[in-house]
């Protein structure tokens, strides 16, 4: 696959790259030959893990990204892709009818911190890239989305409007940077395996906003998802590398599913 895509040499930064999805869709990028740049709050600037160059960054701050850009240009010189995966999800239900938990109630602290990562994040980096492809005549934008953002998802209101945005971003910004000969794709994974970020709190909080509790959230994807499984973490990172890669050069400006048939939005 790695020859097919003909990614060897190919500067592709991850945003949130150091767990979850980022990290897998990483690993797929250092595999396929990319120059794979990790960057994360939690990275070290300059070192080198599991063959990706590690860049740490707020994304939420202009400065911190600004020099998150820099830092790839002194590296490297050029930046052929980048794809916007760091995001934050806090269940809170619009209203806490029994009145039980109102911490899962949906604050102005809770709002601010999912549309500054997911939202205003996305935009610096994007932004950030996109000054430097333009410049070079070419370049890839890949936006992490999500099915929720289609669809809507119970207890995930806020979040579910970040991944709105962001699709909305994706169609505007490829009308933008097209001419530029720059490709914006966002990509909306279903339900997938589990990521290793799921804690017991977050759990709590999302089944309080179901209205079931914890172990009672289902687990049977029979009965939700037409394919009969949860989504793999590689097969994201799959479809990310080919979506950065020359075979995917006339796909712009749409939200690609990666939902097992879940989503058909």
């Amino acid at each position: 696959m790695a020859n097919w895509l003909n990614l060897e040499g190919k500067v592709v930064a991850v945003t949130g790259g150091a767990s979850g999805i980022g990290k897998h869709i990483a690993s797929t990028l250092v595999a396929a030959g990319a120059n794979t740049v990790v960057i994360d709050m939690n990275a070290k600037t300059g070192e080198v893990v599991d063959g990706a160059y590690q860049v740490q960054c707020n994304v939420t701050d202009p400065e911190s990204v600004k020099a998150m850009m820099a830092e790839i240009l002194n590296k490297y010189g050029h930046i052929d892709a980048i794809v916007n995966n760091a995001g934050i999800n806090l269940p809170r239900l619009l209203v806490d009818v029994k009145g039980e938990k109102p911490q899962y109630e949906l604050d102005v602290a809770s709002f601010d911190k999912m549309f500054a990562v997911n939202v205003k994040g996305l935009f610096l980096c994007a932004q950030a890239a996109a000054r430097e492809m333009v410049k070079q005549g070419h370049g890839v934008i890949v936006n992490m989305s999500s099915e929720s953002g289609k669809e809507g998802s119970q207890g995930q209101s806020a979040y579910s409007a970040t991944k709105g945005a962001v699709d909305s971003f994706t169609r505007s910004w490829a009308k933008e940077l097209g001419k530029y000969n720059i490709r914006v794709v966002a990509v909306a994974p279903g339900i997938m395996e589990a990521t290793g970020l799921r804690t017991p709190a977050y759990n709590e909080a999302l089944a309080y906003t179901r209205g079931v509790k914890p172990e009672e959230l289902s687990t049977d994807y029979t009965k939700v998802i037409p394919i009969g499984r949860d989504g793999k973490l590689d097969e994201v990172g799959d479809f990310v590398a080919y979506l950065v890669s020359d075979r995917a050069s006339y796909i712009t400006g749409t939200t690609l599913n990666i939902s097992g048939g879940k989503s058909r939005g």
